[in-house]
């Protein structure tokens, strides 16, 4: 009976392999697909290229095969876009055409596939998610009306840090304080909440459960059943762990912080002077009918994630660079002084006098990008780019890394020079004005956080630099900046010990 199956088995894959071949035929009779290796039946290219897609192995292969570059991961088509003018073609002219997310099996089960705005498909359901979600998050009220809470929230880690004696001889893990205060700086927009403490139960909870989605979504370990389905049931212990994990922390969105508000709002109605938080927003948007109750988890899912995960690795890199750099670190530190007053704190209205901490965050998100190839964008239908024909529902890659670290387009883009943002780069923004600098995307699926992310992190790099000379451990003349690339994003592998001096004013 086994050998009955085992025959039936290797019938059909040779029957997959003869279809697969020749459906590869015609469609490369019909389509004039961009370059890339040769696959083979099934496989594709998966066997050459393995599981690791990160930006510096698509780097190279953008070297040896072009701007635009096509993987067939057994039956996924990935196209690798690595121009400026390629990736103004993706984002902003045929933004229509490329608009769309692609998913894949684990993001499936995490997004209730695209029931959240990141992942859904180019459409109505994302207007409407995109719309609701700007007024409560991403507008300039937003960033006045909550500034005050992120400037004492980083004020907090200054004082809580120069309690700690270990500070300032052995150095720290300062990322565990940071990663509360980006916790309460979002929790306070959301759910006008915040966490007292490292060792609050609900925070240590959400923590962990965040960290698991993101350590199980960003590997690249699941790739061969999510190319090629017929390995897809070896997942299945992979996917059963994910499933859970999603379910767990929906539930905790939902009990602990969503039905509060609900009943907060239910006591207080006929208090009309009542801030109202985000999710009070979005609530109403459930409470007439535009969206519901898993669109409402899944945007709280959204922002865990996507504003909450992201600035944090960000603020991680520009204290690692600040502290390998000491000239760097010297130099805002002068600026601050010399702009503010020695000892007076920078707060976000003073961000637009001081040029070079800002050049500072730039060159940050330049050299160590977040999501360096950015979120992935799918074509539901066929179309063209450049002189190539890219099949429907393709997985496009804007290799957004390497467009801000082409040495044919940067001036020794290897080094952490946030100068040429003075000097050569002087016009470049991070909105996307520059289509060789994208750290938040560009056109209608850029990412909508840029009006949080830039001052929560030239408030809390500006008021850090103030506070402390940020050093190495003692025996160490620079801090480990090995990367730890994902599906998407891009950290630092080891969470560094910092020495943080305080500075007498």
């Amino acid at each position: 009976m086994d050998l009955l199956l085992l025959e039936k088995a290797l019938l059909g894959l040779f029957a997959a392999i003869v279809i697969a071949t020749v459906v590869s035929k015609l469609r490369g009779k019909r389509f004039k697909l961009p370059p890339g290796p040769i696959p083979i039946p099934i496989f594709g290219n998966w066997l050459q290229v393995g599981d690791d897609l990160n930006h510096r192995n698509l780097t190279e292969y953008a070297k040896k095969f072009g701007d635009i570059l096509l993987l067939r991961m057994g039956q996924r088509n990935l196209v690798v876009v690595s121009s400026p003018e390629l990736a103004r073609e993706v984002l902003h002219t045929q933004g229509v055409e490329f608009g769309s997310r692609t998913r894949n099996v684990v993001f499936d089960i995490f997004t209730d596939k695209g029931q959240d705005m990141v992942f859904t498909v180019y459409g109505e359901h994302w207007r409407k998610m995109r719309r609701i979600m700007t007024v409560p998050f991403f507008t300039n009220k937003v960033v006045q009306q909550y500034r005050q809470g992120w400037e004492d929230e980083v004020l907090e880690v200054i004082n809580d840090v120069k309690k700690n004696p270990e500070a300032s001889t052995n150095g720290i893990v300062l990322r565990k304080r940071l990663q509360l205060m980006m916790y309460n700086n979002l929790y306070r927009i959301m759910f006008d909440r915040r966490f007292e403490s490292e060792d609050d139960p609900l925070f240590n909870k959400l923590k962990v459960l965040n960290g698991e989605r993101s350590r199980l979504a960003q590997s690249f370990d699941y790739n061969y059943g999510d190319f090629i389905p017929i390995l897809r049931p070896f997942l299945r212990g992979y996917l059963k762990i994910c499933q859970q994990v999603k379910d767990k922390r929906l539930q905790l969105f939902k009990d602990n912080f969503v039905e509060e508000r609900k009943k907060l709002a239910s006591t207080k109605a006929t208090d009309n002077n009542r801030m109202k938080c985000a999710i009070d927003y979005i609530l109403e948007a459930e409470q007439k009918g535009e969206i519901n109750e898993d669109n409402v988890l899944f945007i709280v899912e959204n922002i865990n994630v996507a504003a909450i995960e992201t600035t944090l690795w960000s603020v991680e890199w520009g204290i690692a660079e600040l502290v390998n750099n000491p000239h760097i670190q010297q130099k805002l530190r002068n600026e601050l002084d010399t702009v503010l007053g020695p000892g007076v704190l920078v707060t976000e209205p003073d961000i637009p006098k001081l040029p070079y901490l800002y050049a500072v965050v730039k060159e940050t998100l330049r050299l160590r990008m977040a999501i360096p190839l950015l979120v992935p964008h799918m074509n539901l239908h066929d179309a063209k780019l450049g002189d190539y024909d890219i099949p429907a529902e393709s997985k496009i890659l804007v290799n957004a890394w390497w467009l801000a670290n082409n040495p044919a387009q940067w001036k020794k883009p290897e080094e952490f020079r946030p100068e040429r943002f003075l000097e050569e780069e002087a016009k470049v923004e991070a909105s996307g004005n520059d289509f060789r600098y994208l750290p938040f995307g560009v056109g209608r699926r850029s990412c909508p956080g840029i009006i949080l992310a830039l001052p929560i992190l030239s408030i809390t790099l500006g008021r850090l630099v103030q506070s402390f000379e940020m050093l190495p451990p003692p025996g160490q003349s620079k801090i480990d900046t090995t990367e730890k690339g994902g599906q998407f994003s891009l950290h630092i592998m080891k969470h560094s010990t910092i020495v943080l001096k305080p500075i007498s004013f």
